[in-house]
């Protein structure tokens, strides 16, 4: 018989079996269904629906097996009420595992175009991926719904981006210019040497500076151009909502001119809508279709003014559908005349990315290195690239927190 003390147990296998554990439980002397609270029989139903065949579907009633399985059946009634049982039952991470399996194990992608389903969505990328995808079918009653729970997603990801990425441009870049103010840490010692060599006293032999030239923190307005080039093929649908955040944060630093693209087999110049809003540039940008990154680099070469001033970010998988010689060409020239360039094979916090191995080793022999970058690490890079670190030696360094070739 199975003691008072390990109910808890018992209905954390209840709850992970299903329905189908109660002939196991009671062979144990328990009862599978009360040794449940009623919270967890909410939780039992909610997620019943969606991995159970006999449970909360309509139609019903086939053999399952001893586990929670990929249930067949039609969507459950009430979903707005599943939805809302979810988010309070389940904790964030698991709330975002099991909408997604809603979604590919029983279809309910189309029920995200009703408005009263949506606003009860808990918004992630995952999820918001999948809305991007389907946005052309979005009736227009549910497109202020939709629209609301990208811009709750890309708030989130600003407030956990933002103050990172600033103070990385600002830390590479804020010893530029120069100013009268003293300050010791600030004094730029090659400069003053250079401007007091007359006032060298041969007897003493002591340099005697007459004046001291000091850094200040003040930019200049577009001191650097970055360019962001985005592959938007539906592989690359978590690194596209990443590439678009982070760009509109570059677009509101002044000492940056920020230019963002996104490609498949055609080029769309995305920059006006992620200076403006980047909800507008990730309506804008159309998941899924063929890659062409060749004919995307060449339309961005047209934005390069001072090679030595321009960080050029390729975010793509490297799955090549156009001129892959001339691709390659074109990244090493690009990294010849000064640019500084790096490819992010996948900016998530996932996994390692599935890409073009080959192309990859290609481009970081070449001087382009080729990361598979979690968010996090990438404020670093891009305060390395402004400074004009060896990012392949910064890749080495990172290598342990991120995958690189």
């Amino acid at each position: 018989m199975v003691q008072y003390a390990d109910k808890t147990s018992i209905s954390r296998w209840r709850l992970i079996l299903g329905q189908a554990a109660e002939q196991q439980l009671s062979s144990y002397g328990a009862d599978g269904t009360a040794v449940l609270s009623e919270e967890e029989q909410i939780m039992d139903q909610a997620l019943a629906d969606i991995y159970d065949d006999t449970l909360g579907t309509e139609g019903g009633g086939g053999a399952m097996d001893s586990s929670r399985g990929a249930g067949q059946g039609k969507s459950a009634p009430r979903l707005s009420k599943w939805l809302g049982d979810v988010r309070t039952f389940f904790p964030d991470d698991v709330v975002s595992i099991i909408q997604h399996d809603a979604m590919e194990r029983k279809g309910w992608k189309q029920l995200l175009f009703e408005p009263e389903v949506l606003a009860h969505v808990k918004p992630d990328i995952q999820l918001v991926g999948t809305l991007l995808t389907l946005k052309n079918k979005i009736p227009e009653k549910t497109k202020d719904t939709a629209r609301m729970l990208v811009q709750s997603l890309v708030d989130e990801l600003v407030k956990r981006m933002e103050d990172d990425i600033r103070r990385a441009v600002t830390g590479a870049l804020n010893r530029r210019q120069h100013s009268p103010l003293p300050s010791l840490s600030g004094i730029d010692w090659k400069r003053t040497i250079q401007r007091n060599l007359k006032h060298y006293d041969r007897d003493r032999k002591t340099l005697i500076p007459e004046k001291f030239y000091f850094f200040d923190r003040a930019r200049r307005s577009n001191e650097w151009t970055v360019i962001v080039d985005i592959d938007q093929s539906g592989s690359m649908a978590d690194s596209v909502i990443w590439a678009s955040v982070i760009s509109s944060i570059f677009a509101s630093i002044p000492a940056l001119n920020t230019r963002v693209v996104a490609f498949d087999t055609e080029v769309v110049d995305l920059t006006e809508q992620c200076a403006n809003d980047p909800v507008d540039m990730l309506f804008g940008i159309q998941l899924g279709g063929g890659t062409d990154i060749n004919k995307s680099v060449a339309y961005c070469e047209s934005f390069i003014e001072e090679p030595k001033k321009t960080l050029f970010i390729l975010v793509s998988d490297l799955e090549e559908g156009g001129n892959r010689g001339a691709l390659i060409r074109r990244m090493k020239d690009m990294r010849e005349a000064g640019v500084r360039t790096m490819c992010l094979l996948a900016l998530s916090d996932q996994g390692k990315p599935y890409y073009d191995e080959r192309l990859a080793k290609i481009l970081s022999r070449d001087g382009t290195p080729c990361f598979a970058c979690t968010p996090a690490w990438l404020p670093e890079l891009v305060e390395g690239a402004l400074k004009g670190h060896d990012l392949a030696e910064l890749a080495k360094r990172l290598s342990s927190k991120t995958s690189s070739v």
